[in-house]
């Protein structure tokens, strides 16, 4: 169950279910003579070309949808009027996820449970050497869903989670103290997926959002590794993402019903972990 702590006046911390094993001790900071503050730093600096600073904190809801084709096109002239393309326009999304030898993360999230959480390392296309990535902390409580991340080269963001170096900011401590609760966090599964994204005209907060062919690797586990990977989610088919901080627009809720559009509970981490156990006799949802 989800609990919440006070740190400070005005400040909770969500605490995780029980069951975790802590790995016990202080962070190592012996195992690079770079500073990862400078790191930061540095990712920070390279990661504002445009005008739009990165946003690095999310509350709010996501509800999911699964697509054929033909209700994409639908849904996007229905909400030609109210939606304009993402600035970045259309990339590739790639992640690699944490997780533990026993794809703790993946079990608990079949479970439905009322709190549970992700860690990966995101970027957008594929990065140059030392280009900032996006290291992520993805916790939904209760329906809400809360996402903090920070920006470190790829190098950077693997000493970050294997405790080998020692966080500089406050969101890269929350990412290190969560990663060393679990025993043998490490990479486990490469995703990849086609993104189209859209904004509220009038609310920048609203986004929806279409990925297809959602694939997976689990081997070179690395960003800058873009080689073809297996296919999870079968063509003609997109997944919608609905991204509000409240309620949604009569407009939208409009489009979605006349294209009969379904919710889908439909996570591309769980699934890709299902079809790599498919060949075992043991299912994703027991410990």
């Amino acid at each position: 169950m989800c609990r919440r702590a006070a740190t400070r006046k005005g400040v909770f911390r969500f605490l995780p279910q029980d069951g975790l094993t802590p790995k016990g001790g202080p962070l190592h900071t012996d195992y690079s003579p770079t500073s990862l503050h400078e790191l930061s730093r540095d990712a920070q600096a390279r990661s504002k070309p445009g005008s739009h600073p990165v946003q690095l904190n999310f509350t709010r809801r996501e509800v999911k949808y699964l697509l054929t084709d033909a209700q994409r096109e639908a849904l996007l002239r229905a909400t030609s009027s109210y939606v304009v393309p993402d600035e970045h326009g259309a990339a590739t999304i790639r992640s690699v996820y944490y997780d533990t030898p026993t794809l703790l993360m993946a079990r608990r999230s079949t479970e439905h449970p009322t709190y549970k959480e992700k860690i990966r390392l995101r970027c957008y296309g594929t990065p140059a050497p030392d280009e900032p990535i996006f290291v992520e902390l993805k916790k939904k409580c209760r329906g809400v869903v809360y996402k903090r991340r920070c920006l470190l080269p790829e190098h950077g963001a693997q000493g970050l989670l294997a405790g080998h170096m020692a966080p500089a900011t406050q969101i890269e401590r929350e990412l290190a103290w969560t990663a060393s609760r679990y025993e043998g966090l490490a990479p486990r599964v490469y995703l990849a997926y086609d993104r189209d994204a859209f904004y509220c005209r009038s609310d920048r907060n609203l986004r929806l959002t279409l990925d297809r062919r959602v694939r997976m690797r689990w081997d070179r586990l690395s960003l800058s590794n873009a080689d073809e990977t297996q296919q999870i989610l079968a063509e003609g088919l997109s997944i919608l993402e609905v991204k509000a901080l409240g309620a949604l627009p009569f407009w939208l809720l409009e489009a979605l019903r006349e294209g009969q559009v379904q919710k889908a509970s439909w996570s591309k981490y769980a699934t890709a972990c299902r079809i790599h156990l498919a060949e075992t006799d043991e299912p994703l949802s027991q410990p």
